[in-house]
């Protein structure tokens, strides 16, 4: 019989009754009473009331000298009041004001003759002069109840001598990673190693929030043993994440574990990524079975262990604020789930543009890269290009409108300008998604990008680009900008050990190609070298095997899943590949008139000509410039 879930309960209906569900069994916040120096960020348990008045003496609140202010009364330019030494005392700011005086008068304003103070203005009673009480008084309410302890709150609940506070406590958070392949962090993992760093990002995120985590070691597929870390983390802690397990394979214990343990209130959510989800307890103690690949891991603990910490600490974190965007391409959606979709951001023109990132639960970077979150409601087929959106925004506004927008082919000369700009002006940013040549193109035409990477080969005539430029904007509207010349070629394992000598090699039995997506300038020029050298695709084993960078195609082959796969040469030289050149290509930036005066355009093409640039594309290798950042043609 197939693996099933136990439900697949919609996230609202998750939201609201799990944590009812916890709070039957007893789960409800600690508090704790901690030094006031410690507690900034902290939340008051409780009201906090001043012990003492602040100041709690009459102090003097100038420099200068104490006096009767009757004393000095009639006191003008034309005639002074004199003060001998028994009418007045000398005094610093903050000392107590001495018995039988009443004001103090400032130093400036204070004439010497000798030892007799000499005052041309008249002294009000109780000038500069800070009375018991005037700051707080004894028993005031110096802070209310779930209130965020401010560095200012600190100095004035010490003024109202308050020295110890009562706070929400830091819920300690335990961490169990488990699994027989999952290693800790090394930087020479064996192959079947799967680094443990799900812990660290869970931490963080926890931190973040006002937590404590606290991660267990990591415990192999064994029930048992995953039974018995589970008892001791829900018996030290306030909350309990089990990391992997929780789906159908044959050593996914974690449900089993949870029910054995406590309850399960839930198995599958109806998220993606995230499905898997395990929301249980043990008594009092919520226990959520997280899936082990990154990004559903890190969608479920936002969604349903963030509102619980919230609860704990009683710190509510705000609400990230939600924009209309403009999709740069389409997402399909299934309908049994509420989707997730990281986005890449940036405003070009009049439009805020969003454009979909890696999908994969295992892709953790593109929560790294990601700028928004597009959430695809349940039974909704998702998003066609160019309709507009609601995004959730994870950077502020702000940057996006600063962010120079590039989608295109893929280069790692672009990371290299990326961090170049920053460095120059960390107020500005890049936001480059990789969609292929003629995806930047499109993206042109539909003034969604600021910039295009290009390498289209003309097959006719071997040049590149402009043909298609001439074909897609007849109307022009669209500079083609110099960028580099690089060199193409057949990449392959260390040593060549197939000993092959050219590109119609990858039609010999045996050998496992791996290609660049559809529509890519790479692709293009793989498909024409088989036109060239008669090879026949549809007898290539992997030519239907697509990555979308050249770093993927060179990763695949170093890792032994391929032999062989058309990239760059800088590409195959970071991965130690040996490499069969095939041509030199022309790589162009695409800029279109509407995005050519901004300003981060011209800082783009400044860049380009920069002599630190031309210092990183030598470092990289398999590149040629003559005159980067300068106009090929305008059309």
């Amino acid at each position: 019989m197939a693996f099933t879930y136990l439900t697949n309960m919609p996230l609202e209906q998750a939201l609201n009754q799990y944590p009812a569900f916890l709070r039957q069994r007893g789960f409800a916040p600690r508090t704790e009473t901690i030094p006031v120096p410690q507690a900034r960020g902290r939340i008051t348990a409780q009201a906090v009331y001043a012990h003492i008045c602040a100041p709690h003496y009459p102090a003097c609140a100038m420099d200068g000298i104490a006096v009767t202010a009757r004393d000095t009364f009639g006191a003008s330019d034309t005639t002074p009041v004199r003060l001998s030494t028994e009418a007045y005392t000398v005094v610093d700011t903050g000392d107590p004001l001495p018995d039988g005086r009443d004001a103090v008068v400032m130093i400036e304003d204070v004439v010497w003759e000798g030892d007799t103070a000499v005052l041309h203005d008249a002294a009000a009673p109780w000038q500069h002069v800070r009375q018991i009480g005037e700051d707080i008084c004894a028993g005031e309410m110096i802070l209310p109840g779930h209130t965020a302890i401010t560095p200012a709150a600190i100095g004035s609940m010490i003024a109202g001598g308050v020295l110890e506070v009562t706070v929400f406590a830091r819920p300690v958070v335990g961490i169990i990673p488990t699994g027989d392949e999952v290693v800790p962090p090394t930087a020479d993992p064996k192959p079947g190693d799967v680094l443990e760093f799900n812990s660290s990002i869970f931490s963080a995120m926890l931190e973040e929030w006002g937590a404590a985590p606290r991660t267990f070691p990591i415990v192999k597929d064994v029930k048992a043993d995953i039974r018995a870390a589970v008892e001791e983390a829900a018996g030290q802690c306030d909350m309990v994440i089990l990391n992997a397990g929780s789906s159908a394979g044959r050593e996914d214990y974690s449900a089993a574990v949870i029910r054995e343990v406590g309850e399960v209130f839930c198995h599958g959510l109806a998220i993606k990524p995230g499905k898997p989800a395990i929301l249980g307890c043990k008594g009092k103690v919520p226990i959520l079975g997280v899936p082990g690949y990154p990004v559903s891991g890190i969608l479920v603990i936002q969604q349903l262990l963030k509102p619980l910490v919230e609860e704990f600490t009683g710190l509510r974190q705000p609400k990230a604020p939600t924009v209309e965007a403009t999709l740069a391409r389409s997402v399909v959606s299934g309908l049994k789930y509420q989707e997730y979709v990281r986005v890449r951001m940036g405003r070009v023109g009049e439009k805020l543009v969003a454009s979909p990132l890696a999908r994969g639960s295992g892709v953790v970077s593109s929560f790294m890269k990601a700028d928004g979150i597009l959430e695809i409601p349940q039974g909704t087929e998702g998003h066609e290009a160019g309709e507009k959106v609601q995004v959730r925004l994870l950077r502020p506004a702000e940057e996006l409108e600063r962010t120079l927008v590039v989608i295109g082919s893929h280069d790692p000369l672009l990371d290299e300008v990326s961090d170049l700009m920053h460095s120059a002006d960390p107020t500005v940013f890049m936001s480059s998604t990789h969609v292929g040549s003629m995806g930047g193109i499109m993206a042109i035409r539909r003034g969604e990008t600021h910039a295009a990477g290009c390498h289209l080969l003309n097959e006719a005539d071997g040049t590149y680009n402009t043909a298609y430029l001439e074909k897609y904007f007849p109307n022009g509207g669209v500079y083609q900008v110099e960028c580099v010349g690089r060199t193409q070629g057949l990449m392959v394992a260390p040593g060549n050990p197939l000993g092959l000598q050219g590109f119609r090699d990858i039609a010999r039995p045996g050998l496992r190609y791996v290609n660049r997506q559809k529509g890519s300038g790479t692709r293009i020029l793989a498909d024409y070298l088989c036109k060239q050298e008669q090879v026949d695709p549809s007898q290539v084993y992997g030519y239907d095997r697509e990555e979308f960078t050249h770093t993927s195609v060179a990763a695949q082959i170093a890792s032994g899943t391929a032999d062989a796969g058309m990239g760059i040469w800088s590409a195959a030289r970071l991965y130690g590949l040996d490499f069969l050149p095939v041509c030199v290509e022309q790589y162009d930036l695409l800029i279109p008139d509407y995005a050519w005066d901004t300003p981060m355009v011209q800082r783009l093409l400044e860049t380009l000509a920069s002599p630190e640039f031309r210092a990183r594309l030598e470092a990289l290798g398999g590149y040629t410039l003559d005159r980067p950042g300068q106009v090929r043609r305008h059309f």
